[in-house]
């Protein structure tokens, strides 16, 4: 629903949202209406809504096409050096809107389409998500993308334009259902096909040691077919590239098999080789070893190492001959950022392609390697963590495991010289790991051949240094450094929160949006009725916005003074949403038990998807709507407090939830989350958050000052001296009645009376083998829940506004970027 603007509000909207000039407005009506007939083929008369998205898709598109052919052009003159980010996932969300920002065309475009009687909010809606990624890896690549642009940096993201996305999940009777993400069924306008750099990719096969040097042949060869997404930086004309594979069989494959009768079959076998790019894997933090995935892994890697080096070798923009023959300067005009072990093939195809093809020599080869290569890891959960079985790797890949094994043995030689005799070492830091099945351990291979290691915030590169990769930081610890993750103010504050970008710009101008340091400038503010009335105002008509939404979703009619509390992430047993569910329905048992005693409102939102093969993630979700099923149809409850689960959470969803929450849920066990970036989102908008001392909250902490943050719970220390002495659920449950009685009412089946005993595995993990130790924190969450109602109840400004920051709070969001 759009909310009417006063001529005041127009005016002031100017600023983050460019100009509406009357010749670009016409214009930008004759390119809309010339891309509806000349490349839609329509007319108005039997135009559809998602023609009208498509043409203002290509009007927009246009304003990007010189500029990016520029940027390009200036690479190839200038030969800046070249950063190469790959990552299996960009999840990139809709490309509209957010181009419309970065290029100041946002106020122009609504202008054109309203003379055109189109409605903007319709057209944006039509676009579907570019969901090429599972949660916060494939986001952190999207976002860097956008900054690097914006920076003018010369980056590249390289990735596989995956058929389907990640699935969307519907909720069907409680339970989250799977359905395929089509997402290109339409067509994606943002995309440019290159099938003249199409790249050939080899599998299986055989190596052949001559006296000519090692052959790797006999091969099956698959097509790698580029498309290119432009990357527009925010309103500096630097528009950059996305290169997405998809996979393609040669026009060869398998048809020796004509000469038999076979020509049919042939031809269907090809869609076994256009499997590689066909779909995501949809799992967070968890490695599933299928050999479609480490296709998909080599498949990227060896399709971008080739375009690398031969936009490396050519310096003239469009060329293909080679002008540079010696590779010494490979590492001063070339970055390769491996996002997580996923693309951690690229380090034996780099030598691959240097000792085998290009002839140089082994420690040349491999300084130019490591010199090259840079590691991000992403996680310290064991089964995350990227083990390929030897014997796959020797039919698929036969070059790269001899290639891996040398890096191996010469490795631990070097390991042995430091520390001579230890040989448990030695086999710790292996790249090779014995057991019943033999293994490639990734992330070692990633040290190893990286010239820098980072974390992705400080707690957690210092748990990396400390306990996972401790062995490695021993020997080379100058390669070990910290990277706290961030986000892209543009999407994450101008593009989903405008009237909050505008409030601040009228304070302190619109620098901030390209360098979130001049948010400093906003202290000046803290003690400023207008600006708080303002900011509160806001964040009211957020709040107003989504509950519109959400009775229109989900027919759930919510209270517009209720608290905001938020959790959308992955659904993980390390996120806690377990401990969330908990506090609900500890505050469903009070308000029953004393239902004429005051309590602050409150809807409580869970949203995200769980990997298909993940049960317990499954039942949490189920849990949820079973809680909410309870709770929202209870008279005595009232509207006092409801439970919702958002369906199919995207980056979509995303930009409409964080800008209306008033809290925000980051409650992992302390020494789990890598870093989290929703967290940043929800502060940025304005959102209080409750957290452990985990990931990035502690730096946020830092920044904002902790009394600006609910921060309760174990530290990681404070786990770690649990797992020494042994943690005990049980201890928990019969000391604490709250706790006690929820669980009882779980395992009764008092939340599904149809089917006692539905949760009694959640209940038994609760109570049995709970990693991520739910009871330890019960206590301690539920007195900072107490907290929060407090703070809220307390901050009902003059204004009459419900829930407006505490003059104190506002620092929260005025420091941290």
């Amino acid at each position: 629903m759009s909310l009417p603007l006063s001529d005041y509000e127009k005016r002031k909207q100017i600023s983050v949202r460019g100009l509406a000039g009357v010749e670009n407005v016409s214009d930008l009506k004759k390119n809309f209406n010339r891309h509806l007939h000349f490349t839609l083929v329509k007319d108005r008369n039997v135009a559809t809504p998602r023609d009208y998205y498509f043409a203002l898709a290509h009007t927009v598109r246009d304003h990007l096409v010189g500029r990016w052919i520029r940027t390009q052009q200036y690479y190839y003159e200038k030969d800046p050096k070249r950063i190469y980010y790959l990552s299996l996932e960009f999840y990139m969300g809709r490309t509209l809107q957010n181009t419309m920002v970065n290029l100041g065309l946002q106020n122009a475009c609504d202008e054109a389409t309203y003379q055109l009687g189109l409605d903007m909010e319709e057209l944006q809606e039509i676009e579907e998500d570019a969901g090429l990624g599972n949660g916060g890896l494939g986001r952190l690549a999207a976002c860097f993308l956008d900054s690097m642009a914006t920076l003018g940096l010369a980056a590249y993201g390289y990735g596989i334009r995956y058929e389907f996305g990640i699935f969307n999940q519907k909720i069907s009777g409680g339970w989250q259902v799977e359905e395929a993400d089509d997402w290109l069924r339409y067509g994606n306008p943002w995309e440019k096909a290159r099938p003249e750099y199409m790249i050939p990719v080899h599998f299986y096969g055989h190596v052949d040691h001559g006296p000519d040097g090692t052959k790797w042949v006999d091969t099956q060869v698959i097509l790698a077919l580029p498309y290119d997404t432009p990357v527009p930086g925010y309103r500096n004309n630097t528009v950059n590239t996305m290169r997405l594979w998809s996979a393609r069989a040669p026009n060869e494959f398998n048809l020796k098999d004509f000469n038999v009768g076979g020509y049919i079959q042939a031809v269907l076998d090809r869609n076994l080789a256009e499997n590689i790019s066909r779909v995501l894997y949809p799992n967070d933090n968890f490695f599933e070893g299928k050999e479609l995935r480490l296709k998909q892994e080599y498949f990227t890697v060896a399709a971008t190492l080739q375009d690398i080096i031969r936009r490396f070798k050519s310096s003239k923009f469009g060329s293909r001959d080679p002008v540079r023959t010696s590779f010494d300067a490979f590492p001063d005009k070339v970055a390769i950022q491996l996002n997580d072990t996923h693309p951690s093939l690229a380090i034996p195809e780099l030598m691959r392609v240097l000792v085998d093809i290009e002839k140089l020599d082994w420690d040349k080869a491999w300084d130019i390697t490591v010199r090259t290569c840079a590691y991000t890891n992403h996680t310290v959960l064991p089964e995350a963590l990227e083990r390929w079985p030897v014997h796959l790797l020797e039919t698929l890949l036969p070059r790269h495991l001899e290639i891996i094994y040398e890096i191996n043995q010469r490795f631990l030689d070097k390991v042995n010289a430091m520390f001579p005799g230890d040989f448990d070492r030695l086999r710790r830091m292996s790249l090779v790991e014995e057991g019943s099945i033999k293994r490639i351990n990734m992330a070692h291979l990633c040290i190893v051949g990286s010239h820098a290691i980072n974390g992705v915030a400080r707690i957690h590169s210092d748990i990396i240094k400390k306990s996972v990769f401790k062995d490695f930081y021993e020997f080379e610890p100058h390669k070990f450094q910290n990277k706290t993750n961030g986000i892209t103010p543009r999407r994450w504050l101008v593009l989903c929160n405008p009237g909050l970008a505008e409030v601040i710009a009228e304070r302190i101008g619109d620098e901030y949006i390209s360098n979130l340091d001049h948010l400093k400038k906003l202290l000046a503010y803290v003690d400023d009725e207008g600006f708080i009335r303002d900011v509160a105002k806001i964040k009211q008509e957020n709040k107003l916005k989504f509950a519109a939404y959400l009775e229109k979703e989900y027919k759930v009619k919510i209270n517009l003074n209720s608290l905001f509390d938020v959790q959308v992430k992955r659904i993980h047993e390390y996120k806690r949403q377990l401990l969330n569910c908990l506090h609900v329905i500890t505050l469903y048992n009070r308000i029953k038990k004393e239902p004429n005693q005051h309590f602050v409102p409150r809807t409580v939102m869970i949203g995200g998807k769980a990997a298909p093969g993940y049960h317990m993630a499954k039942m949490i979700i189920k849990l949820v709507t079973a809680i909410g099923d309870v709770i929202n149809n209870d008279p005595v409850i009232g509207d006092r407090l409801k439970m919702i689960f958002l369906e199919n959470y995207r980056v979509s969803l995303a930009e409409k939830v964080i800008p209306a929450a008033d809290l925000s849920e980051q409650i992992s066990t302390a020494g789990t989350e890598a870093s989290g970036t929703g967290n940043m989102k929800f502060m940025l908008n304005g959102a209080l958050t409750i957290g452990t001392m985990d990931g990035a909250n502690v730096e946020m902490a830092e920044e904002a000052g902790e009394e600006n943050l609910f921060i309760f719970g174990m530290r990681v220390e404070d786990v770690e001296e649990m797992d020494r002495k042994g943690y005990c659920a049980k201890g928990y449950y019969d000391r604490i009645p709250e706790l006690r009685q929820v669980i009882d009412q779980l395992s009764s089946g008092f939340f599904s009376p149809k089917q006692p005993q539905l949760f009694k595995d959640i209940v038994n993990m609760l109570m049995n083998n709970d990693r991520f130790k739910v009871f330890a924190d019960y206590e301690a969450y539920i007195k900072c829940q107490e907290n929060v109602s407090a703070l809220y109840k307390v901050s009902v400004h003059p204004s009459g506004l419900p829930g407006v920051l505490h003059p104190a709070l506002v620092r929260e969001w005025g420091l941290v970027g």
